[in-house]
């Protein structure tokens, strides 16, 4: 199973970071896609390339409506030719990067159009004006300039004969997950660390396969989950309440739950949603952080001494996951605690969790 890191995308900070998690053995590093509270992905993606061999390099997540698929195909296809084939690009349907826009997450027949096109574009196909969701009031049509001659259709010939870059999809709810099993290469369940519910997204995705006539083994599986190892089960916890609350509330965005949860899960959900702070997004100081029960985040997460984490990520990988992304760490390095518990993961937890 290949085991993931996260970073913030911080175009200077990110060189010293991936030396650091390619030198510890890392498989990936994934970077946000937030424009108004990191850097760009790409150029950071492109600076981890430069200073690593082997680490594979990914947004975790870009989304569909602050770049036109074209504009994301060529940003992630740039890191892959600069990486020498390294780069994945992943995508939801957005969360802070639109929330910073007043705007929500993108609706489901934006985001499969633009799922659709970007896996035209990486694999070298054209996609028609038409289907270019470009509103003349913004940019009237070429036709008006007179042009002598012009493209008839959008494409991107310089990706054509390279690489085609793995696209993955950040899901949650039925629908996404459903439509993320049909587009992506690669279904990224954002469930929390329950086995069960981690299940149910799997059986959610082969079952739209198979509806969609496609092979229901055709897709891969992979699981972001927060984690926080650390002998200290209380500091564990107080580690990864911040970025847990980020992934948790995925789950009841939209005041419906998704997923299978205990009545004690439901009533912790709709508690984090009600008290939810965008201000405050990934902080463990946060209002929606003190709202999360130990159980809840025993459950939810995974939080304990080594040989615990370690536990808790044989049942993600019986249940055929290739990959898992540690996420939620992205403040951890600020303290000595976020230190100790960054070296253990990586020490102790990290070896153990690629052998399963």
């Amino acid at each position: 199973m290949q085991v993931w890191t996260q970073f913030a995308a911080s175009p200077r900070g990110i060189v010293k970071v991936a030396e650091q998690a390619e030198a510890q053995g890392w498989d990936g590093l994934s970077v946000v896609d937030s424009q108004n509270l990191s850097g760009d992905p790409f150029v950071a993606l492109a600076m981890a390339a430069t200073a690593t061999e082997r680490l594979q390099l990914a947004t975790a997540v870009s989304n569909p409506v602050t770049r036109l698929a074209a504009a994301a195909a060529t940003g992630i296809a740039s890191v892959d030719v600069v990486s020498r084939g390294r780069a994945t690009f992943g995508i939801g349907r957005g969360d802070s990067a639109l929330a910073h826009l007043g705007r929500s997450p993108a609706r489901l027949a934006f985001f499969d159009t633009f799922l659709a096109q970007l896996q035209r574009y990486l694999a070298g196909d054209s996609v028609p004006f038409a289907d270019i969701d470009i509103p003349s009031t913004t940019a009237p049509p070429m036709a008006e300039l007179g042009l002598a001659d012009a493209p008839d259709k959008s494409n991107i010939g310089w990706l054509k004969g390279r690489r085609k870059v793995p696209v993955e999809v950040a899901a949650t709810g039925p629908k996404v997950i459903a439509l993320a099993a049909c587009r992506a290469d690669r279904v990224m369940f954002a469930l929390g660390a329950d086995p069960a519910r981690i299940a149910w997204g799997i059986e959610t995705a082969k079952a739209a396969r198979t509806a969609a006539g496609l092979d229901p083994d055709g897709v891969k599986f992979g699981a972001y989950v927060n984690a926080a190892c650390h002998r200290d089960v209380e500091i564990a916890r107080d580690l990864a309440k911040g970025g847990l609350t980020t992934f948790a509330r995925f789950a009841v965005m939209h005041g419906k739950i998704a997923g299978p949860v205990s009545p004690e899960m439901a009533a912790a959900l709709e508690t984090l949603r009600a008290a939810y702070d965008m201000n405050k997004h990934t902080h463990g100081d946060s209002a929606q952080a003190q709202t999360l029960t130990p159980e809840f985040i025993d459950a939810y997460a995974i939080v304990g001494p080594p040989e615990h984490c370690i536990e808790r990520l044989k049942p993600l990988a019986a249940l055929g996951l290739d990959k898992v992304s540690v996420s939620g760490n992205l403040h951890m390095s600020k303290t000595e605690a976020g230190r100790e518990a960054q070296a253990l993961m990586a020490a102790e937890v990290l070896p153990a969790a690629q052998s399963l």
